[in-house]
């Protein structure tokens, strides 16, 4: 295996990032520098845009040999990357640049680099004689709660691809996992009464209250890592949950009317995210009722702003083999992180997650990927393209 990744595969990373694809911001340019390329070789692709029409996901179909369009593999990545905002950068984040063995750039690791490799072997893939068809899938707004590939998925499901497995390129260091927790982000506004910090019987406390919903979720934290439900191949082996944010109170003589939480909980397969809700909205229900008593007007708003499912592939699954038949390490271990793979899994399509890089430095100022990386990840692809062949 070379050393060194192919000019092609550097020079569409230096493509790829050089569109600041930052999540607040649209990822057209991008998308449509894809789609070109795809046009070039007469392979069809749809968007699904999201309602404001700013950004889209890319669905892509290359046919089998005998133009069959159903089964095969779909390779999915998501285009958006995290800010680089208060972070202090070596070099141009938007401009890679080598440094002892590592890529440098927003974006290298968390995952514009798998996307590159699959855009430099495209002519590989289009003249390939295909026993069965490759999907590519490239979504928007992963980072900020996996909000494009809900309708990719569903795109994937309505054109009834029924691809018998999908490949997640998220940083792994090229292993191949098979489950993380599920991801869900809440947001708790309580709505309390203002009064004077002297006539505290005429207000009702909006911190107070989202002090005592903050103590529930801390005592339910405890009870999942001292009951469980456990599996092993998490770092952590248990569901968590935690108070992130939290705002509220305008003076300190004034008792607050408004205060408002986010929290998140992270499941592993044996907890339903679903009961866990319900039971987080019974308790901000139980403490509405208690500010009510005290003042009518007051009332709790309980929102889900993010429900990203979790991953759980079964060991046995054909997607599994086939990853490390590709060149994926096999690994016993569980993601700590949230990715899109639930969403495919959940769709009923067996999914891993294996891409180059190393999660620990996604997000992070000077973010790399490490060259030797690219390579596996060429390789990985270039076995897919012989094992899917005639």
């Amino acid at each position: 295996m070379s050393h060194a990744p192919s000019e092609a595969t550097m020079a569409e990373i230096a493509k790829l990032i050089g569109f600041d694809t930052t999540s607040r911001d649209s990822n057209l340019p991008l998308i449509d520098y894809v789609v070109g390329r795809l046009d070039a070789l007469g392979i069809d692709s749809s968007l699904v845009h999201n309602a404001e029409g700013n950004k889209a996901n890319l669905l892509a179909t290359i046919p089998a040999a005998d133009g069959t369009r159903s089964g095969g593999i779909v390779l999915s990545g998501h285009t958006d990357v995290v800010p680089v905002d208060g972070q202090t950068w070596s070099s141009d984040p938007f401009v890679p640049e080598i440094r002892d063995g590592k890529l440098y750039a927003r974006g290298t690791c968390d995952m514009k680099t798998f996307v590159a490799v699959i855009m430099a072997k495209l002519e590989s893939i289009a003249r390939a004689k295909l026993d069965e068809p490759i999907h590519l899938a490239f979504s928007y707004d992963e980072e900020v709660g996996c909000i494009g590939a809900v309708d990719l998925v569903a795109a994937i499901t309505e054109a009834g691809l029924k691809p018998r497995g999908c490949i997640v390129g998220e940083p792994t260091s090229m292993r191949v996992v098979r489950g993380h927790k599920s991801v869900n982000v809440i947001r708790v506004d309580f709505h309390g009464v203002a009064a004077h910090s002297s006539l505290t019987t005429q207000g009702v406390n909006a911190i107070s209250a989202a002090a005592e919903f903050t103590a529930f979720v801390d005592s339910a934290a405890r009870d999942f890592a001292q009951d469980g439900p456990f599996d092993d191949a998490f770092i952590v082996p248990h569901t968590t949950t935690t108070v992130n944010q939290i705002e509220g109170g305008i003076a300190v003589n004034t008792i607050p009317a408004v205060c408002t939480l986010h929290f998140e909980f992270r499941s592993i397969a044996d907890d339903d995210p679903i009961e866990l809700i319900e039971r987080f909205r019974l308790e901000a229900k139980r403490i509405e009722t208690a500010m009510q008593e005290r003042n009518p007007e007051a009332h709790v708003e309980f929102e889900v702003l993010a429900k990203t499912p979790g991953l759980d592939t079964p060991e046995e699954a054909g997607i599994v083999a086939l990853a490390a038949q590709l060149g994926g390490t096999a690994s016993p271990d569980k993601a700590t992180y949230g990715t899109e793979a639930g969403l495919f899994f959940n769709a009923g399509i067996p999914t891993v997650v294996c891409g180059p890089g190393d999660i620990a430095q996604a997000h992070a100022p000077d973010e790399f990927i490490a060259l030797d990386q690219i390579v596996q990840c060429e390789a990985f692809i270039d076995n897919l393209i012989v094992a899917l062949s005639a």
